[in-house]
């Protein structure tokens, strides 16, 4: 248990108080932000916001700049998502859970290849040499953005992509020692997982509800 303890602990035995109160509010917003994604709670957003606009400061502060481009990225899809969630038409909701089209899924594509293209460029140009945990990162970072992307767009299939890269997560960042961060992915994909339940759960009904007029 000590041992536990002391991963959780020892990387922030030279950080500053207020880097890890910076990172313990992203971490409760950021976990936030999932719960109302699950519920179809349009308070995902800025819940999402304050967590990712913390988050790239802390992450532009350690140098890691995939993680860092994903969050921005992420603070920009927000707005984007936050506007399509909140669009009515006659007090319904004009964007329901659907799935992907066979050319929604190209694009998905199109966007995990484009942001990993950015992401590496990126750190090209701040000069990092690029290790295997960044190609890593690289790569989450393609993937998790078209999970935005579909998350804003009511896709279900943003669930999944969330639990793939989420899974990649957890350990890459328990490598680097940032413990609080991999211990927020994994909740991330608990809640992840529940949120692909009850998004299949609402989207199966909604199809019954059409068979039946």
């Amino acid at each position: 248990m000590n041992q536990l303890f002391d991963f959780f602990l020892n990387a922030y035995q030279n950080t500053p108080t207020n880097f890890i109160l910076l990172e313990v509010v992203a971490f409760v917003f950021g976990i936030a932000s999932v719960w109302y994604a699950k519920k179809e709670n349009i308070l995902v957003y800025p819940t999402g916001l304050i967590a990712t606009v913390i988050t790239v400061y802390l992450l532009y502060k350690a140098a890691y700049f995939g993680d860092m481009m994903m969050n921005f990225y992420y603070s920009i899809m927000s707005l984007y998502g936050w506007w399509n969630w909140s669009r009515k038409k006659n007090h319904k909701t004009i964007v329901p859970i659907s799935r992907t089209t066979f050319k929604e899924k190209i694009i998905g594509v199109a966007l995990v290849l484009l942001t990993m293209l950015v992401t590496y460029v990126v750190y090209r140009y701040f000069g990092n040499d690029i290790k295997i945990e960044n190609y890593l990162d690289i790569f989450t970072s393609g993937v998790f953005f078209t999970a935005m992307w579909y998350m804003a767009n009511k896709k279900i299939e943003n669930w999944t992509l969330w639990i793939f890269a989420d899974l990649i997560t957890v350990p890459l960042y328990a490598y680097r020692g940032l413990g609080i961060l991999s211990l927020q992915y994994l909740i991330f994909t608990l809640l992840a997982i529940q949120g692909y339940i009850a998004w299949k759960k609402s989207l199966d009904s909604l199809q019954t509800s059409e068979k039946t007029l």
